[in-house]
């Protein structure tokens, strides 16, 4: 085993016990929303060790960075409180939850990752991830779907700006 493959199992690992402590371990919003964080950092790491240094960056910067301050604003302005009094009935969704995340896990590893693992050799080349390989195709041949999408996210921003506006 070499160490690309033992930091990755290990990086792994800490990103699957992460995300059950969104899921299952994170008893209230905040706790959650931080498990989330590390869940973001580890999956940035994963992409510093696959050799795409763009992608990792932008993915601490962008999600674990200003997504969450977002999320956490808004868990934090909604103030919101669990009643430890108040019984909750017999649920069957959980039960149901499992077995479908069962179900889905199973079919990506056989759909997936088994035949990726008998692939011998990975057609990716060496300028993979790299910031000048990204930006020739994002402003070349993705030029259009990257203008639609900012003037979206302006949109977004001035409907937002007006509807707190109109609270207020």
């Amino acid at each position: 085993m070499t160490g690309n493959q033992l930091a990755f199992l290990v990086l792994a690992a800490i990103g699957c016990l992460s995300a059950l402590g969104v899921v299952v371990f994170g008893q209230n919003a905040v706790r959650s929303a931080l498990f989330l964080v590390l869940n973001f950092f580890v999956l940035g790491f994963v992409y510093f060790a696959l050799g795409a240094q763009l992608l990792g960056i932008t993915q601490i910067m962008v999600y674990a960075g200003a997504i969450m301050v977002l999320f956490l604003f808004v868990i934090m302005m909604l103030q919101l409180r669990q009643d430890s009094s108040a019984k909750e009935p017999t649920d069957f969704k959980r039960p149901f939850a499992w077995l479908f995340g069962a179900a889905l896990a199973l079919s990506v590893m056989n759909y997936v990752v088994m035949p990726l693992s008998m692939t011998a050799e990975s057609p990716v080349g060496d300028e993979f991830g790299r910031p000048q390989a990204i930006g020739n195709v994002l402003f070349s041949l993705y030029s259009w779907p990257f203008e639609v999408t900012s003037v979206l996210l302006l949109i977004g921003i001035v409907g937002s700006i007006l509807l707190a506006k109109r609270r207020i």
